[in-house]
């Protein structure tokens, strides 16, 4: 299994971060909006459709949620003026954050407060809508951030993004699997320990410090994305153990197979759908 995770994660890593620095907005928004499609077709299962019919359908949906958003908040005029969001694309990334505080306290409660959700397709379609549209919006906002004076700059946003829950996510993985005992929220993850999440925040702090000393950051640079990073990966988990209690109640073990070692498109980007929003408006409100 760790053999097969590390092919998959040489290939997907490069063309993550060619797609992010090489493409075009438009074309960088399309694509996204075929991962956001693959996320809603894994998410069928979430909501208990086991026919293609119905799975295709909320693809089609989520589809058109993403594609009515662009019409109406066009990428290249996301930023009002440099760090100062859209007044409708501020709400939405606040409308996502209120999804993940809800969501946290699901996660927590989880199984006693999953009667009500578990028993309604529509209310876990919504929680998909509320996972996957804000993450586009979010990836928009990053990529196009002083797009015009600097083509890259969003991209580097990205890549720190990616970065930090990349970065947690692995060293979550050793430290767990060589020291972890103390279950962080046996009745969703069993698999995840306390030991593990602190030894990823410590590893996502360590490698960004790293790449910060590389291009020079100064001391105020740190003061502020250091705490950022420990936000974000601590954030990450909740995007983690969120898909992980969803798959728990539809008796899922994997989101799907397309990524072979990794499980699913939604198994990949489960973390990234809970930080990216929040990353966003660290970056709009704070910047660096």
């Amino acid at each position: 299994m760790l053999k097969q995770r590390i092919i998959t994660a040489l290939i997907l890593a490069p063309a993550a971060i060619s797609a992010i620095f090489y493409l075009s907005l438009i074309n960088f928004a399309a694509v996204m909006l075929v991962v956001m499609a693959i996320g809603a077709w894994e998410w069928g299962p979430l909501m208990g459709f086991a026919s293609k019919r119905r799975r295709l359908a909320f693809v089609g949906i989520t589809s058109i949620l993403i594609a009515t958003l662009w019409y109406m908040l066009p990428i290249e005029q996301l930023w009002q003026e440099p760090k100062l969001l859209r007044e409708q694309v501020n709400f939405a990334l606040w409308l996502a954050v209120a999804w993940w505080l809800l969501s946290a306290g699901l996660t927590y409660l989880y199984p006693r407060c999953s009667k009500f959700w578990s028993s309604h397709r529509s209310v876990r379609g919504l929680f998909g809508w509320l996972t996957l549209v804000p993450t586009w919006l979010a990836f928009m906002v990053l990529r196009s951030s002083d797009y015009q004076i600097d083509n890259y700059h969003g991209a580097q946003l990205l890549m720190f993004l990616f970065l930090m829950v990349w970065s947690a996510d692995v060293g979550a993985y050793f430290v767990g699997k060589s020291v972890g005992k103390r279950k962080l929220l046996p009745n969703v993850s069993p698999g995840k320990t306390l030991e593990g999440f602190l030894g990823g925040v410590i590893f996502a702090c360590a490698t960004v410090a790293i790449a910060g000393y590389f291009i020079d950051w100064s001391i105020a640079q740190y003061k502020i994305v250091i705490p950022v990073t420990i936000l974000i990966t601590t954030i990450s988990v909740l995007g983690d153990l969120n898909e992980s209690m969803f798959k728990r109640q539809a008796g899922v073990k994997d989101s799907g197979s397309i990524l072979p070692g990794h499980g699913g498109v939604l198994d990949r980007i489960d973390s990234l759908t809970a930080t990216a929003p929040i990353y966003a408006l660290c970056y709009a409100y704070l910047g660096w």
